[in-house]
């Protein structure tokens, strides 16, 4: 069924649109001459860390910090397409002191937001909105949007399960997404030209295994072989990864070799554009395994991607995860997570439930008609 009114959107302010962090930690550079520099890195969660890093604290107290704010690249223009898709409202928590500046950085920078759409408070769950995109991790999980979103920062590196994106393309991919998940989809889906599919599903899903069985169905496609970092505590390889070192992970990041990059229970996860290209080049479709974040990627950066998202009871997803050779620490992640990544399967393009592997695998190739 189709909706019949336009989605609504609350967007965050602070290293959403206009820097807040990167240039606290520019202006502490200027000013206390660190070597070497200080880093985004080094902050890698909210509030005081009791490290160097703790000194960009100093600057949230000066209101010059926010009438000279940079405004992120791409920010305007985003603004631009969003309110094109959907109503747009600015949910910024900020001192009471600083809220005036606030809202006229707001209205000179964004017109296309009205004034009247612009609130301000820490309490962001008690904005009523469909959509809230945030980099605090603490606004996501606490949001009583029926899509709260995370903008990935270096410092909610640690949030595992919810929705969340690295780039403003790929959010408006999601809105996209999101607004298309209200429409009747088709039974089956035709493979008549290069496509992408990815199985999409919680830890202990069995996206791997049921990938590799659906693989050995076909000699038409070949999977996509993804990175991940090291993982000390794990015991077992797997196969749909090349495994490199943190700082590997962020070069390669850095370098803009990924398209896509996420952190799941503390481990980077990414893929190379050219891996896809190639296998789509060689005339074959591509088959692989990542979250939520991963797929909207890849939606964002090619065409003919179908997501489908394997669900499978919570017993069975608790016992997997809890047979895991890792940490548990990482355990705790995925055990947290499986409640939260119930919601992805609304936007996915099918979903498989199943009691037997075997099962899945029938009822994808029925999907792909393979």
């Amino acid at each position: 069924m189709n909706r019949r009114f336009r989605l609504s959107t609350a967007l965050d302010i602070d290293d959403l649109l206009m820097e807040c962090i990167p240039y606290a930690i520019s202006l502490a550079n200027e000013k206390y001459q660190f070597d070497p520099p200080l880093s985004i890195y080094e902050v890698n969660r909210w509030g005081k860390l009791g490290t160097r890093a703790d000194v960009i604290f100093e600057f949230f107290n000066d209101p010059e910090f926010y009438r000279n704010q940079p405004v992120i690249k791409g920010a305007k223009e985003f603004v631009r397409k969003l309110t094109q898709m959907t109503e747009v409202f600015v949910s910024t928590s900020i001192p009471p002191e600083f809220m005036g500046i606030r809202a006229k950085r707001i209205m000179e920078e964004f017109p296309e937001i009205p004034a009247d759409h612009i609130y301000m408070g820490s309490r962001k769950d008690k904005i009523n909105v469909d959509i809230l995109f945030d980099d605090g991790m603490h606004n996501v999980f606490r949001s009583n949007a029926a899509y709260p979103i995370l903008m990935r920062r270096p410092w909610n590196q640690e949030a595992t399960g919810m929705l969340a994106v690295n780039t403003y393309d790929e959010f408006l991919k999601l809105v996209e997404v999101i607004a298309d998940s209200y429409s009747v989809r088709p039974d089956q889906f035709s493979l008549n030209q290069p496509s992408i599919v990815v199985l999409v599903g919680p830890s202990g899903s069995g996206k791997s295994k049921i990938a590799k069985q659906v693989l050995a169905r076909t000699d038409r496609f070949e999977k996509l072989v993804s990175y991940t970092t090291n993982d000390p505590t794990a015991v077992e390889k797997n196969e749909w990864y090349n495994y490199v070192s943190l700082e590997t992970f962020h070069s390669m990041c850095e370098s803009g070799e990924m398209f896509q990059s996420t952190m799941y229970a503390g481990q980077g996860y990414g893929s190379r554009k050219t891996d896809v290209e190639k296998i789509l080049a060689a005339g074959k479709h591509v088959m692989t395994t990542m979250d939520i974040c991963g797929a909207m990627s890849l939606k964002t950066n090619f065409q003919n991607v179908i997501t489908i998202y394997i669900k499978r009871n919570k017993k069975a997803l608790l016992a997997s995860i809890l047979r895991k050779n890792s940490s548990i620490e990482d355990k705790v992640n995925r055990l947290i997570a499986i409640d939260a990544e119930k919601q992805n399967a609304e936007i996915c393009d099918y979903v498989v439930q199943f009691d037997t592997y075997d099962q899945a695998v029938e009822q994808i190739c029925a999907i792909l008609n393979i």
